[in-house]
């Protein structure tokens, strides 16, 4: 989502991070792709990773979305505006490995190297990630705007948003699991927590209306888990079961439809969320990667070369 989505622009999915909106290339990724290249690079990146995260929380959560959306070319999209962050741990990230093997590594297999071990950081899955991918030298507003999932989203237009990138209802599931962590601002769940026909349990609204006004304070910031919001676990579907999904979006995929029963299984088996929010991450992370000649390896990654 030139891009990544990649639950990205370089992915969450960069005109550098080729997921969700990059250009259509039928080349083979490979997890030891930088073996020969440049040995060093996932311990590099790691250790970026790991310190950003050690510093902030938080963190772990904006680098997972950043390989899920289209971000740095796209940082005004829509879905994006003013909620997409951790370009600077990017940059970090590939300035180090820059010092090591300049020109080797693209931001694009930074940004999906990087959603692994902040994952791992918050005690969350770990999976192989495959690698090769090439950095966008364009992108488009207008498919981010039109392909990122909103806030306010039904679960038809989910599983349709999904499944036009070749991901199930079973993967959009385990992806929207992400949400065990990190914050939304109050624009995006004041709408759920003050409409009075929402299904959702009312005592919960009320400590969520106490950081977010009905009017004002667009920016605050609250977390999407209140039990443990800087631990990945499942304890995302017990909330949406005790209907108490911070935004619409999440809510609805307990709400008496077709992924009900998707969620009642990961709300009691860690394993299976684990295995298959990995699984999922790695298909995500194999749409339409720009491969050989294609594209460009950026020197920084906010800016085409």
């Amino acid at each position: 989502m030139a891009s990544c989505l990649s639950f990205s622009c370089m992915v969450l999915t960069i005109a550098v991070l080729l997921i969700f909106l990059s250009l259509p290339c039928h080349a083979q990724l490979s997890s030891n792709f930088y073996d020969n290249t440049c040995p060093n690079a996932l311990s590099t990146i790691r250790s970026a990773i790991d310190a950003a995260v050690s510093n902030e929380q938080r963190m772990a959560a904006s680098l997972i979305r950043l390989h899920f959306h289209d971000c740095f070319v796209q940082r005004t999209a829509r879905n994006n505006a003013n909620s997409i962050r951790g370009f600077e741990v990017i940059d970090d990230a590939k300035a180090q490995v820059e010092s090591v093997c300049p020109g080797i590594v693209s931001c694009a297999d930074i940004l999906a190297v990087a959603a692994r071990d902040a994952s791992v950081a918050v005690g969350g899955p770990s999976w192989t990630v495959n690698l090769g991918r090439r950095d966008s030298t364009t992108a488009s507003r207008s498919l981010a705007d039109s392909d990122l999932p909103a806030f306010t989203d039904s679960l038809d237009r989910l599983i349709s948003l999904f499944g036009n990138k070749g991901l199930n209802a079973r993967d959009m599931v385990a992806l929207s699991g992400a949400h065990t962590i990190g914050q939304a601002r109050c624009l995006t769940f004041r709408g759920r927590i003050y409409n009075n026909a929402s299904e959702i349990d009312p005592d919960f609204a009320n400590t969520r209306r106490s950081q977010c006004p009905n009017t004002g304070g667009d920016g605050n910031l609250a977390p999407l888990d209140l039990v443990t919001p800087n631990t990945f676990d499942k304890n995302y579907y017990s909330n949406l079961i005790a209907r108490r999904g911070l935004l619409q979006s999440d809510q609805v995929l307990f709400s008496g439809g077709s992924t009900d029963s998707i969620v009642n299984e990961y709300s009691t088996d860690s394993s299976s969320f684990s295995s298959d929010f990995a699984s999922a991450m790695v298909k995500m992370g194999n749409i339409d990667p720009l491969t050989g000649s294609q594209g460009e390896i950026r020197r920084v990654c906010t800016v085409v070369n």
